[in-house]
């Protein structure tokens, strides 16, 4: 086999793999290797071994198999949220290191009817995500045409994207990354990724360029505003209006921010049913007969995991969700 064609295949595999090279360091990762260490691939390259798996006297242990060409095994590595895992490294003809890892099941933990349907589907999404992803890659390498090369790009990034998703809903107490980004930006590729689908939503931007970096997961904020996007659409909108301001002494729960970013989605669909209203965030709840009910309590999950707050208010015709994000650092 081929190192293409053995790429290929490793990008589709359910089991965690990584190419780790002579320094030490992971030089290349599959999807599911990315889901079981909760990084997004252009993270976690270049991440020496040890920090990656948590335990410095494994990087003794890894140059060992890089001298004197033995296979290692480790048994039941804590990860830093308190799973475990189990991993093998071994070397290669080529001079790098593969290494192999599983994520052990937590018998003892026990989850509601709704994390484990959550759960349950999170698990169940993996397999075709890493088919479509591995089908992506192909095309991406066959087609001459640079756009359809661009949305390609877009298909493999969207499905490691969705994977890390599905990996936070499958293991308990994951923990957004947290990292300086320009909300806008975010905006922008959420945008771009709404433009590609089918039927697209007219979008109208309102920035306020003024508006310092925030720090947050760029993915986990992108999915919420796409969940909300989607959701306008289904309920008829054609456009879509994004709003930055700053706010200042805003209050989310029991605390008082200083400063705030406030962004609001606001569509011109036919808005939210009254008898949903109470519980328009509660998972499983849906207006539509073949609704998940996932969109909106994912958004406000996310929300709360930035220390900020999803609100609703407005109108059919101009329903709009306000975003609140702490901008102090």
């Amino acid at each position: 086999m081929s190192e293409t064609d053995w790429r290929t295949w490793a990008e589709q595999a359910t089991t965690g793999l990584g190419l780790v090279d002579a320094r030490l360091c992971l030089a290349w990762l599959n999807p599911a290797l990315a889901e079981a260490l909760a990084l997004g691939p252009r993270r976690a390259v270049g991440q020496p071994l040890a920090a990656l798996l948590g335990d410095p006297v494994i990087e003794a242990q890894a140059a060992r198999v890089r001298d004197g060409q033995h296979a290692v095994q480790w048994r039941g590595l804590p990860l830093a949220d308190g799973r475990r895992v189990d991993a093998a490294l071994q070397p290669l003809s080529t001079g790098t290191m593969l290494l192999e890892m599983h994520v052990l099941a937590d018998a003892a933990a026990a989850d509601s009817p709704v994390s484990a349907s959550l759960r349950g589907f999170a698990h169940e999404v993996k397999n075709p995500l890493a088919g479509l992803r591995g089908a992506a890659q192909l095309l991406q390498r066959r087609v001459e045409e640079a756009e359809l090369k661009t949305l390609a790009g877009m298909v493999i990034a969207e499905a490691d994207r969705l994977a890390l998703l599905a990996d936070r809903l499958l293991r308990r107490g994951g923990a957004p990354s947290r990292e300086p980004l320009n909300i806008h930006a975010v905006l922008e590729r959420a945008i771009a990724l709404l433009e590609a689908e089918p039927a697209p939503l007219r979008v109208r931007q309102d920035y306020d360029p003024s508006l310092p970096d925030l720090r947050g997961d760029a993915d986990r904020l992108q999915q919420l505003l796409l969940n909300l996007a989607r959701n306008a659409r289904e309920a008829g909108a054609r456009t879509l209006v994004l709003r930055t301001r700053a706010e200042h002494g805003v209050r989310v729960g029991d605390r008082l921010l200083r400063t705030a970013l406030r962004l609001d989605v606001t569509d011109d669909g036919s808005g939210v049913p009254p008898a949903l209203r109470d519980t328009l965030f509660e998972p499983l709840v849906s207006g539509r007969a073949d609704g998940t009910g996932l969109g909106l309590a994912l958004a406000r999950e996310i929300a709360h995991e930035h220390g900020g707050e999803l609100r609703y208010a407005g109108a059919p015709g101009a329903t709009t969700f306000t975003l609140l994000l702490p901008l102090e650092h």
